[in-house]
């Protein structure tokens, strides 16, 4: 039998009677689950069943008998510690969690497999099982014929791509802390190893390369995990066609800035501000004036700077030592430090009361002096536009003050903002150091994706990494269960169709009209908007139309969010604020008079992708669909697209995502397809007064895909999108 239609048969007999020695497995509140032993048979109508437990202790255990559900029995000893999942009788919850404890606990093993996805438990630890003769072990091996491994995974992907001369991606996903950022390195590391560059010399060590930089500047120690990612990153390794490295590419998403200027107790903020700050001592670093990281308001708040066995100073020194390879000199190197040290100083630029609409900051206050030094713009203009901010009318402009919490949110939106530049200019950086100038045959890409999260606390930044999760669970059950059981029933194979969660409804509740995004983007454009008042909304609108939402008991300003992996609370204080990511225009004004070149360029950089963003923005519109106002909302919406088809354009993407089938689609969008759909409609724009009723303009498009990837006829381009002038010649 197929293992669920194995299940289903022995289940099915399993719930008619149920005899003396069965061995079945109870819920237990300490150790979730408990194995027991039925003494005495059972008939279907009872309502007790008696147990012994592994100690000798005797229970009843009592059946519901509104649902007459039965303990899920256990699998055979033999089957106990299998490398595989699918190849247990009964695979449910405690089979699964019995068995990887088994083979953990028993033989130190963190990896299994269930069909074609590798589980991987998180030992906390290193362990000897990645070096070199590893690697050469699986490399040229079938994925079932050797242990459970991400180099068996690598492998898998790798054979595929040359053997099949098709691109292949890796999906590492999980919790926060389960592990994903390092099982991604070793993909990359197989990776490198088994493919020897043809052209480019250590064109492999460039591309391992990335990985400390990435993590100085995007990993930051949390509760659950001291090295986790804080932002989403889609790394496609380019092949030739000897299958051999000649390049990569690096595409990231959703960066937690808020972390710049806040950490929870126990947290750290980015690896980069405290390998600098330990650095302090060297020569070199003399003249930014820094000092412990206790003496930084944007690293001392969550009161743990140390990580246990991590050396801060010898980790800068893998940091710089992986920009020279790169062929980031010491020159954009310091400048790079330099930018770093002015957004220490400029978290403790203190900003005093003057009264309850009107704040200061003193002439001489030293860090907000050292601040300007370190970006080269004048003092006194900055302090004036850190407190106070332009208005204006149709006629007039005017300077008006702001409260002292204002100017305060003020000081750390413009800290955030240069990180957040800062970190988007060093991808850019480092990709053109990892470009090949050689034609990509093929590609392998790693995506390495947030972990779902729940703290104690839950904010902004776990609903965007939680809503991501939601997307990609749902890309997991679309091709684990809807279009593989839509395989078996098109080549009619016996089958009994399983019944799969359906995460569609709480997506629905986040995007849909009226959801949660746009009850929010609503509230942002209110010129009172509130948290607390967005917060009534929510709950006047959702409370009462969707399961998947709920009020806490004892706030109002916090929702509930039935997700696919756990229910979780967010605190709806800051949300108002993170959506529309706002920064003071004056305070960017004085810093683009910098005679700072790296400082120039972030922002020079800046205005080429809102001219970009622009143009995109009026591209969607002609399309007839509404549109997002908010940066923080358009930046995720299209790091979901790009989740699915890595591709920039929004709406094109939305045409082929949700009106063609995924699983037609081997090839990623290119970018001459959607300069094209530009053109198109720019012409169509220009044209449009010239065309009569009876005229007909036909433009030629050209799908960039293999004959074999997608068949024409089943893209369908929806009405609504008023692009019914695209016709297929």
């Amino acid at each position: 039998f197929h293992p669920p239609l194995h299940n289903y048969c022995t289940c099915l007999f399993y719930s008619l009677c149920l005899f003396y020695n069965a061995r079945v497995w109870l819920p237990d509140a300490a150790e979730v689950w408990k194995p027991a032993e039925l003494v005495r048979d059972f008939s279907p109508g009872e309502l007790t069943l008696s147990l012994q437990l592994e100690d000798g202790t005797r229970v009843e255990h009592k059946i519901d008998p509104r649902t007459n559900n039965l303990p899920p029995l256990r699998n055979p000893d033999i089957l106990v510690g299998e490398n595989d999942l699918t190849a247990l009788s009964y695979l449910h919850e405690p089979a699964v969690l019995h068995n990887l404890k088994v083979r953990f606990i028993d033989s130190r093993l963190i990896y299994t497999y269930c069909g074609i996805v590798l589980v991987a438990i998180n030992p906390y630890e290193s362990l000897p099982i990645y070096e070199a003769d590893i690697i050469n072990a699986y490399s040229g091996q079938n994925m079932g014929d050797m242990d459970p491994h991400i180099f068996a995974v690598a492998e898998e992907a790798y054979k595929q791509m040359a053997r099949d001369e098709k691109n292949q991606s890796i999906i590492v996903s999980g919790e926060s802390g389960a592990g994903k950022t390092v099982s991604a390195k070793f993909a990359m590391r197989y990776f490198a190893t088994v493919s020897s560059s043809s052209n480019e010399a250590n064109v492999e060590e460039r591309v391992l390369a990335s990985s400390p930089i990435m993590e100085a500047f995007g990993n930051a120690r949390t509760t659950r995990n001291d090295n986790s990612s804080r932002f989403g990153k889609y790394i496609e390794i380019g092949f030739d066609k000897k299958h051999s490295i000649i390049g990569a590419n690096m595409r990231t998403y959703l960066l937690e800035k808020s972390r710049v200027v806040f950490q929870a107790h126990g947290e750290r903020n980015y690896h980069i501000f405290y390998q600098l700050c330990g650095s302090s001592h060297l020569p070199e670093f003399k003249a930014f004036k820094l000092g412990w990281a206790d003496d930084f308001c944007c690293t001392n708040q969550g009161q743990s700077p140390v990580i246990e066995g991590v050396d801060d100073a010898k980790e800068m020194c893998s940091t710089r030592r992986a920009f020279s390879l790169l062929g980031i000199g010491d020159g954009e190197q310091m400048a790079i430090y330099q930018i770093l040290s002015a957004i220490l100083h400029l978290s403790n630029v203190e900003v005093k009361d003057q009264s309850a609409d009107r704040c200061s900051i003193l002439p001489d206050d030293a860090h907000l002096m050292v601040f300007c030094e370190l970006v080269g713009v004048p003092c006194e203009e900055m302090a004036h536009w850190l407190c106070h901010r332009k208005l204006k009318t149709t006629t007039e402009t005017f300077v008006k003050p702001v409260p002292r919490i204002n100017a305060v949110h003020g000081r750390d939106a413009l800290a955030k903002h240069i990180y957040a530049r800062l970190f988007s200019w060093i991808v850019d950086s480092i990709n053109s150091a990892l470009k090949s100038t050689g034609k990509q045959h093929s590609f392998i890409g790693v995506l390495d994706i947030y972990g779902f999260e729940t703290f104690d606390i839950n904010s902004f930044e776990q609903f965007c990494i939680n809503y991501a999760n939601e997307k990609l669970q749902q890309q997991f059950n679309l091709h684990v269960f809807k279009l593989e059981q839509e395989e078996y029933m098109k080549e009619e194979i016996p089958w009994t169709l399983i019944d799969f969660y359906d995460n569609q409804p709480c997506i629905n509740l986040i995007e849909a009209r009226l959801g949660i995004l746009d009850l929010l983007d609503e509230e942002c454009k209110m010129p009172k908007g509130s948290d607390d008042t967005w917060a009534q909304k929510l709950y006047n609108t959702l409370l009462k139309q969707n399961a998947h939402f709920d009020k806490p008991r004892l706030s109002n300003r916090a929702f509930i969010i039935h997700h696919f992996a756990d229910k979780v609370e967010y605190q709806c204080v800051g949300f108002l604020e993170k959506n529309k990511d706002t920064v003071n225009e004056e305070q960017i004004n004085v810093l683009k008079k910098s005679k700072f070149d790296l400082l120039l360029k972030l922002f020079e950089d800046e205005d080429k992708a809102r001219g970009s963003a622009s143009r995109s923005s009026n591209l969607a519109g002609r399309g007839g669909q509404p549109q997002r106002d908010t940066k923080k909302t358009v930046g995720l919406y299209s790091f979901l697209c790009t989740l699915i088809f890595f591709c920039s354009s929004k709406q094109i993407v939305k045409i082929l995502t949700l009106y063609t089938p995924v699983i037609e689609f081997e090839e990623r969008v290119s970018t001459s397809f959607i300069t094209m759909i530009k053109s198109l409609l720019k012409d169509r724009e220009e044209s449009s007064s010239t065309l009569t009723m009876d005229a007909k303009k036909i433009f030629s498009v050209t799908f960039p895909f293999t004959p074999s990837s997608v068949a024409l006829e089943t893209v369908q381009i929806p009405m609504s999108l008023n692009l019914g002038f695209l016709t297929r010649i």
